[in-house]
């Protein structure tokens, strides 16, 4: 039984981010899903593919919807809600003992 190998992730569901390559370049959104066993994440309103579908029940019509597709994680870069810019991410441990993300740029606890 071979081991699955899990990713740490810089982003999270539901930070803001912006997209540093490709034909969204520079566009920003909300990222839906994190998959850190593909290295993807799901951002809202990015990477908008067409699926087609077949009607699976009696009644029911296919057609053509369109979806937000999956993007490899190291393609986007968080977005600091306190200073505003595309920013990495490091940790600091709080009074309390409690580990959190902190903004490179300006120093603000995300």
């Amino acid at each position: 039984m071979e081991k699955i190998k899990t990713r740490k992730m810089h982003v999270k569901t539901g930070d803001t981010v912006v997209v540093l390559s490709g034909k969204e370049r520079g566009k920003q959104g909300k990222v839906k899903a994190v998959s850190p066993k593909e290295g993807k994440v799901i951002v809202e309103g990015i990477n908008v593919m067409t699926k087609h579908f077949k009607p699976r029940r009696q009644g029911q019509e296919g057609g053509i919807i369109k979806a937000e597709g999956a993007m490899y994680a190291c393609k986007v870069q968080l977005v600091c809600p306190h200073c505003g810019k595309a920013t990495r991410t490091g940790r600091k441990i709080n009074e309390d003992g409690k580990k959190v993300r902190v903004c490179k740029k300006c120093g603000e606890s995300l």
